[in-house]
């Protein structure tokens, strides 16, 4: 993932959600590169039609992470928010796993 700047955006996120998980940068790069991870892109959930929302493990977080991001012309992708996932992504991650490799699940 491509990096314009070092935006605090998701480094703060318990400042605007309190009680929320911040998120370092370098832990949504390990989620985005999960090879497990989860992509709807565009995202369906974004008024962006270059957006990517990408579900994935950060093993260094020990949590399953959601990025959003968008996709320049040259196919880089840059961060927008992130946020530990939770209920129906965290759910489809999960059965995902089951699928994929039953003796492997990571946790949430």
């Amino acid at each position: 993932m491509g990096r314009r700047s070092r935006r605090p955006h998701p480094r703060t996120r318990s400042a605007r959600y309190p009680g929320d998980t911040d998120i370092d940068p370098d832990r949504t790069a390990e989620a985005v590169n999960d090879p497990q991870r989860l992509v709807d892109e565009p995202d369906p959930k974004s008024r962006h039609l270059n957006s990517v929302r990408t579900t994935g493990y950060s093993p260094t977080a020990q949590m399953v992470i959601t990025v959003v991001a968008l996709r320049d012309a040259r196919g880089v992708q840059y961060g927008a928010s992130a946020w530990k996932t939770r209920g129906a992504a965290l759910r489809q991650y999960r059965n995902q796993q089951l699928e994929s490799d039953p003796g492997d699940q990571a946790d949430g």
